[in-house]
């Protein structure tokens, strides 16, 4: 089986989701808070799903729609939430889309593996667009894609219907050359 290789950066290691993680995964895309912040995590969280969801991440692999990596801690592999790329191979784009473990919060972590997935998408997958989406409730997500140099694009309206709630989704996106202005700025960040 093909896997998507490993990212690192300062603090974390992005790998490849394994069904080992199911546990982590329902552990903690299982709270409710974390749930409340992202469309696609059910709750309740029940057996079984986090094995199914990780399967279909090996069969959008495989059928180059997409990757999911876990983001774990570089110190100890400790798992703390997962991030990934849904592709659009023949409009060179992909849409962005992460979680993490409540526990693990507020600590830049979800900046540190968006700015490693979305390098990887416009260096080595040679996209021409990332977009995002988020709760326009989830302030800490939008600023999460607003420190990676994505630009907003525009609020979707009740477009979304979660738990008998119908939402407002924020649209965020960064071209490929967006990305070119940008890279000098970092590349000369970690010097």
């Amino acid at each position: 089986m093909r896997t998507a290789p490993p990212l690192l950066t300062e603090r974390l290691l992005l790998r490849s989701l394994t069904l080992e993680d199911a546990q982590d995964v329902q552990h903690l895309a299982g709270e409710r808070d974390v749930a409340a912040t992202v469309i696609r995590i059910p709750h309740p969280y029940e057996e079984g799903m986090a094995e199914a969801w990780i399967r279909s991440c090996y069969d959008t692999f495989e059928k180059e729609e997409g990757l999911h990596f876990a983001i774990t801690l570089k110190i100890d592999r400790n798992f703390i939430g997962v991030i990934g790329l849904e592709l659009d191979r023949e409009s060179e784009n992909s849409q962005l889309g992460y979680w993490i473990g409540k526990p693990y919060w507020n600590c830049g972590y979800a900046t540190e593996a968006a700015k490693a997935v979305v390098a990887y998408g416009f260096e080595v997958l040679k996209l021409n667009r990332i977009h995002a989406y988020c709760f326009k409730r989830n302030t800490a997500s939008g600023r999460v894609l607003e420190k990676i140099g994505m630009q907003y694009e525009g609020c979707l309206r009740q477009h979304i219907k979660k738990w008998d709630n119908f939402e407002d989704i924020i649209a965020y996106g960064m071209l490929k050359a967006d990305y070119d202005l940008l890279a000098p700025i970092s590349s000369n960040e970690q010097s």
